[in-house]
């Protein structure tokens, strides 16, 4: 159950970056008419804080220190964005929609993103933060006022 709860939190998440990311990528490309890579990588960094941001402290409710954890996000990014930015150009050049290529790089983003902080950046580290420590009490609080 705990790892539904992570998906549907990673999800609603992941949508509301995505909409940070597409926001920002259509004003950067059809407003400032700006190239594909600089609107694309621009918008992705200011996706991947927000991602960050708040998965790390609701959905894998993660103590981990910032700095690392931020740390190993960037190597996920070191790895994807440079592929995401070819494969972007790529199909761009080939007459593929801008909006179409941000959408495919997104949803491939959205799964192995999830993969690699589930099981690398908050692998030893999920629900340690104060929320987690917060459940906990009222769990056990709960299961102390339930009659035998």
């Amino acid at each position: 159950m705990q790892n539904f709860k992570q998906v549907i939190k990673f999800t609603l998440f992941s949508i509301s970056a995505g909409v940070i990311q597409i926001g920002t990528f259509s004003l950067f490309d059809y407003v400032f008419h700006w190239n594909y890579w600089v609107a694309y990588l621009i918008s992705l960094v200011l996706s991947v804080v927000w991602n960050f941001t708040f998965n790390r402290r609701y959905t894998f409710k993660s103590a981990k220190n910032i700095p690392l954890a931020m740390s190993l996000v960037f190597l996920y990014y070191l790895v994807f964005t440079p592929l995401s930015t070819w494969w972007g150009h790529a199909l761009e050049s080939a007459g593929v929609e801008d909006i179409l290529v941000t959408a495919i790089s997104m949803i491939i983003n959205f799964v192995t993103e999830f993969l690699y902080q589930k099981f690398v950046v908050y692998r030893h580290s999920e629900n340690t933060n104060s929320l987690a420590q917060e459940d906990s009490f009222k769990i056990i609080m709960k299961t102390l006022k339930t009659p035998l």
